[in-house]
């Protein structure tokens, strides 16, 4: 009896694909945020244009929104009192000077509740992250001195001071 036939053993290639990276945006955004608030929308878009210099208003009535803040296209809708915001998804505004930090600070906290670490909440219980780049750069410092050493003032903060945390890192 002859010896059986051994099965050709087939090796698929992978196909891989290379995903090309470029720097220039889409023509349309095809991500965008929506909100469900529990308030008035015209209200809403009216005091976010009162905070923020390019805001535009694209459509609005009491239950609905559109608008741009910063380029970022939203949507919103009021869903009534069952839908609350929460620190599992916050808005960071990224900032350059103490006096913007002020700005944003004491426009979005008022009505709302002021948290740790830079972190607030507004009027309609939206979560916002108001950070100055430079605490970005301190607490992620080559130095691991000075990274801690920011990062310690900054837990010690609501509002972020600038000037508090680069003297952080001058202490010894």
């Amino acid at each position: 009896m002859a010896a059986p036939k051994k099965k050709k053993e087939i090796i698929a290639k992978k196909k891989t694909t290379k995903i090309k990276a470029t720097s220039q945006p889409k023509k349309s955004q095809n991500i965008i945020p929506f909100l469900m608030f529990n308030a008035n929308l015209e209200e809403v878009t009216k005091y976010y244009a009162g905070i923020f210099k390019d805001f535009k208003v694209l459509s609005v009535n009491p239950m609905q929104a559109e608008f741009r803040l910063n380029g970022q296209r939203f949507s919103a809708y009021n869903g009534g009192p069952e839908f609350k915001f929460s620190w599992g998804v916050s808005f960071m505004i990224q900032v350059e000077t103490q006096k913007e930090v002020d700005h944003y600070w004491n426009a979005l906290s008022a009505g709302g509740k002021e948290l740790m670490c830079g972190w607030l909440e507004d009027k309609f219980g939206m979560v916002w992250q108001v950070t100055p780049k430079i605490l970005l750069e301190l607490i992620s410092h080559k130095d691991p001195i000075k990274r801690e050493k920011a990062t310690q003032a900054m837990l010690q903060m609501q509002k972020i001071d600038i000037t508090t945390l680069k003297e952080s890192i001058q202490q010894k």
